[in-house]
């Protein structure tokens, strides 16, 4: 996969968002995710408040969440029309980032939030990000990551494209980024595993 690939990718991903950025608000605003904030928060070392990196954090649904709890949350999003968003509906600070293009301060970060958002990274990236984002937590920092589950497909999907990783790919994907796993766990919680399309897992920056 070349660069112009991997651009197009990033820029037709995006575009499907900025162009259901209002029908995205309404339809996610009200998810709970407090299970997947509270695992991230609960093995964070240290005293509160922590500094947070909401990964793709869209409209800024989490950073809110975040702030509630005391924490100093910043965002990064790609979407433009959702950084707007973001800013406006958490006050928080929010950096216009592409996923493949970061550029992220070192040790910066207690924690990083990555909600259903990683698994828009194509596998010939994906070891890169993660190595800058494992080079932007502090030391012992943790990594919180949530994706929808398969069989490893990699593809155009509606529009996105995504990548469907089992818990043996991601664990290595992450393992091989100088991460240690803390836990992992389907979601939503409760249903039988073949209705829990997500996979949660816990990491440390080792």
């Amino acid at each position: 996969m070349n660069k112009s690939d991997l651009k197009q990718i990033a820029s037709d991903t995006l575009q499907h968002y900025e162009n259901r950025a209002d029908a995205f608000w309404e339809g996610t605003r009200n998810h709970d995710v407090s299970q997947n904030l509270d695992m991230l928060l609960r093995y964070i070392e240290g005293g509160a408040p922590h500094t947070i990196l909401d990964l793709g954090c869209g409209p800024g649904r989490d950073l809110v969440a975040l702030t509630q709890r005391g924490h100093i949350a910043v965002g990064l999003e790609g979407a433009e029309r959702f950084v707007e968003m973001a800013r406006t509906h958490s006050n928080c600070e929010v950096w216009h980032q592409d996923f493949c293009n970061l550029d992220l301060p070192d040790a910066y970060f207690d924690g990083i939030f990555a909600n259903a958002t990683l698994f828009h990274l194509p596998t010939a990236v994906l070891p890169r990000v993660l190595r800058e984002l494992h080079a932007t937590l502090k030391p012992r920092g943790v990594l919180f990551s949530s994706n929808p589950r398969g069989s490893n497909e990699e593809g155009w999907s509606n529009g996105r494209y995504g990548v469907y990783h089992d818990l043996a790919a991601w664990q290595g994907y992450l393992s091989a980024a100088g991460f240690e796993e803390l836990t992992h766990y389907y979601r939503p919680e409760g249903l039988p595993r073949e209705q829990q399309p997500w996979l949660a897992s816990v990491w440390r920056r080792a």
